[in-house]
Parts: C-alpha cells; sequence; structure tokens
C-alpha cells in the first residue's frame, strides 16, 4: 500500500516549510533513512530522510512551493500503485479534526514530529484556514477574507468556504485580489463580468481607469513589499521578544588595538601554515572574550524562567550576516582553543552558514554572543541580547585617534567595544568589570597566550 509523506512538523512555531530540493524523481527507488528532500523552516535548512522504502510515486509540490505543515507532498509504495493526481488534506484533518478534535504524527528524520493541522497559532497576518478550505477557496476562486470562519479564532474550515459558495458569496481570481489589494480598492465596489459574476482582473483595472478619470489623478503604482517569511521573520521575531522581555543596558569603552595589531601580523604566517586560514582581529578578540567570562562568570550566564543558569562550558555565538537575515553559529568551549584552532572553526563555521550548511547543533548552545561590525564604518552602537543569554558584545572599526599617552598627546588605533546585559540578571558593577577586564586582555593581548 503507498504511504504518504508529509511535510514534517519541526518545531512548535513552525507552521509552513518552504521545499529546497528533491533529491528524488518520480520513479527512482528509495531506500528507508535515505535522503528525500531538503525544507527551510523558519530556523534552519534541513534534509528529511524517508521513513519508507520503495517507489517515489508522486509527487505533489515544487521546489521553492511553501507547504504547510503535516501536509501529504507525495507517495512512496510499489511500481504500478494509484496515488491521486492532487494532493489530500493532511492527516490530522479528518471528519472530526473539522469538527475541532483528532491529532495525528508524522516520524522523519529519525524522530517523531508531533502534528496538529488545526494549529491556532499564526503571527503573520495570514488569514487562519485548514488547508482543506484553501484547496476549495481556490478550486472556486473565493477569497478566504470574505469568509468568516467558524472554527477558533476564526480559523476557516472547509464548510465555510462551502457555505459561502452555496450563498454566492464574492468570487474574485487571486490575480484580481492581489491587484485591488495593493491599490486599496475595496472589492465590494466591484461588479463581476466573470462566471456568477467573478471579479477578475479586467474588471479591477477598469475601475482603476474610471476612478482615474473621474478623479483626474493618476493612480500611484504600489510599493514593492517584501512579505516577512522564513529566516528574516524568524530573526523579527526573536529581536521583537529580546526587546520586548529584556532590560537592556548599554556600557561603552574605548581600547588601545596596537598590540593586537603587532600581535597579529607575528602570528599570520603562523596561523596561516597551519590552518590555510588568515587570522583576524575577530578570533583574538574571541579568544579576549573567553578568558574575560571564565573570570567574570554571571556574564557567562542564562535566565531560564525565573533561574540565573550559571553556564559551565564557555560557547560564543559568532553573529554572522547572511542573505535575508543573521545566523548565530557557536564556538564551543573557547577557553579551552588556541588562536589556529578558533581561526578554523570561525571561518569554517562563517563559510558553512553564508551556504546553509550548517547542522542544528552548530547553531545551538552559545552562552555569549559577539557582533562585530568593524568592517563598516561603524564606531559603536547597541547591539541586542540573543536571549536566553544574559550579555551580547558589539564590536566597532579600528580607526585612528588622538588620545593621550603617558601624558602625551599621540595617535593609536582606537576600537570601541559596546556591552549590552540583561539588567534582571546582571547589575552595572559586574558588566563593568568584565569590560574592563576584557578591554586589558586587548591592551596585553601577550598574555592570552600564556
Amino acid at each position: 500500500m503507498a504511504k504518504e509523506i508529509f511535510m514534517p512538523k519541526l518545531s512548535s512555531t513552525m507552521e509552513v516549510g518552504t521545499l529546497l530540493q528533491w533529491f528524488k524523481e518520480e520513479g527512482d527507488s528509495v531506500e528507508m533513512g535515505e535522503p528525500l528532500f531538503e525544507i527551510m523552516t523558519d530556523k534552519i535548512n534541513i534534509e528529511v530522510e524517508s521513513y519508507e522504502e520503495g517507489i517515489l510515486l508522486k509527487k505533489y509540490f515544487n521546489v521553492d512551493d511553501e507547504v504547510e505543515v503535516n501536509a501529504c507532498i507525495g507517495y512512496i509504495g510499489e511500481a504500478g500503485e494509484k496515488v491521486p493526481d492532487s494532493p489530500p488534506a493532511p492527516a490530522a484533518e479528518t471528519e472530526s479534526e473539522e469538527k475541532g478534535q483528532g491529532n495525528s504524527s508524522v516520524e522523519t528524520a529519525g524522530k517523531t514530529v508531533s502534528a496538529n493541522a488545526d494549529s491556532n497559532e499564526n503571527n503573520d497576518g495570514k488569514i487562519r484556514a485548514t488547508p482543506a478550505a484553501r484547496r476549495v477557496s481556490r478550486e472556486n476562486d473565493i477569497s478566504l477574507s470574505a469568509i468568516s470562519g467558524s472554527g477558533p479564532n476564526g480559523r476557516v474550515h472547509q464548510h465555510d468556504v462551502e457555505q459561502a459558495i452555496a450563498e454566492g458569496r464574492l468570487a474574485v481570481t487571486p490575480l484580481a485580489e492581489k491587484i485591488a489589494a495593493d491599490h486599496g480598492v475595496d472589492l465590494s465596489q466591484i461588479t463581476g463580468t466573470g462566471a456568477r459574476g467573478k471579479i477578475e482582473k479586467q474588471d479591477v483595472l477598469s475601475y482603476l481607469e474610471s476612478v482615474n478619470v473621474s478623479d483626474q489623478e493618476p493612480v500611484a503604482s504600489p510599493a514593492k513589499r517584501i512579505k516577512l517569511k522564513g529566516l528574516r521573520k524568524a530573526v523579527a521575531d526573536k529581536m521583537v521578544e529580546s526587546v520586548q522581555t529584556i532590560p537592556h543596558v548599554t556600557l561603552t569603552s574605548d581600547v588601545d588595538m596596537t598590540n593586537v595589531i603587532a600581535l597579529r601580523k607575528s602570528l599570520l604566517p603562523v596561523v596561516e601554515k597551519d590552518t590555510g586560514y588568515h587570522l583576524s582581529f575577530t578570533e583574538v578578540i574571541i579568544k579576549a572574550v573567553a578568558s574575560a567570562l571564565c573570570k567574570h562568570p554571571e556574564l557567562n550566564a542564562s535566565l531560564i524562567g525565573d533561574e540565573i543558569v550559571m553556564n559551565k562550558e564557555v560557547n560564543i555565538g559568532l553573529a554572522v550576516a547572511v542573505e535575508n537575515g543573521l545566523i548565530v553559529p557557536s564556538i564551543k568551549d573557547v577557553n579551552q582553543k588556541g588562536l589556529a584552532e578558533l581561526t578554523q572553526i570561525s571561518k569554517e563555521l562563517g563559510r558553512k552558514a553564508r551556504e546553509n550548511k550548517l547542522k542544528p547543533d552548530e547553531m545551538q548552545g552559545s552562552t555569549f554572543t559577539i557582533s562585530n561590525l568593524g568592517m563598516y564604518a561603524i564606531d559603536a552602537f547597541t547591539p541586542i541580547i540573543n536571549g536566553p543569554e544574559t550579555a551580547i558584545l558589539g564590536v566597532g572599526r579600528i580607526t585612528e585617534k588622538a588620545v593621550a599617552v603617558d601624558g602625551e598627546l599621540a595617535v593609536r588605533p582606537m576600537m570601541v567595544l559596546s556591552l549590552s546585559f540583561d539588567h534582571r540578571a546582571i547589575d552595572g558593577a559586574p558588566a563593568a568589570a568584565f569590560l574592563t577586564n576584557l578591554k586589558t586582555n586587548l591592551e596585553n593581548p601577550y598574555s592570552l597566550l600564556v
């Protein structure tokens, strides 16, 4: 008997997954545990392994399609078996589910994942509707925005859409609805010329033209709109949560980088010969931060619920800018590593982050984060804490400034460090002591090698 392939639910907040690639074509044989497809969630990219063996009989979705969790995206079975031409409703959406009951589970990637197609969670402005309701609305060109849902929190069910069709409510093609939305047009003002009074593209364009003629004012072309989704939305949600729940305090300190520059210059050929990578200022800063965290463990803590967890490991997250977002891979046990090993690890993690090849373990477990904007014309900034961590360090550019040295004016390469900390877990004095110790480490970097 043919087995369904489901879009897995990989986190409690995941509602849809974007299909990045299929590793098999229809008709190919599939082994149990063999990678079958790759998806992008709101947190990571992950390869999903097959939990059945047989022939890939059907693929319902293509690359870049967004698919709701628990939806059937294909079938695996024996050659010649018949399967539906279009995807069935998700397993969790049975008759009992339409009444507000029912759960199912799908097993994927070596673990069982809870499934509930009638989840009420929806924070991106998308109309709440079951997959069956969406399918029926698409087939009949009924706008979901014109339907009042009978489910929890107004979720639209299949019978709501069928009732709207029976009552002859507003029918509109997707393109016509998009054009109307872009121009702020109320569809109820437009008379449709399509079958059953369906509003089509030309109906909206004709209405816009009539408005333009009567008002003698051109209709402004709509601004480009980019929907928050995927990684960009995950970053946005994380930043809003951090700002709204964590009382941030930021301290800054100027650091004379003269000795760090000299140390890096002397170690460049040594590290490159050993690792194949250039030692950068970032790795020296990471090492200096780890040393300071060992002396000031309260800055290496996590605030979870009403408990301050004093972490034993010093795992430093390094913020990496990628397309449409920010990823923070974690370098584990930094205090136990030398500059050469840190250089190799940080460079490889940065490359994997930009190529979307980080493993889940490489993105978890950080106890302190560094955000380095030194490659830009930025002196200081206020970094946002990466909860549940209690502190984050912002690094600015190195620039020559006139400073007093031993009572005389001198030009030195100076860098500004910006430390944001969670005032619920850390007071100002311990944070200031940590930043002072970090400044000392960087102005006397050879002590890090002892």
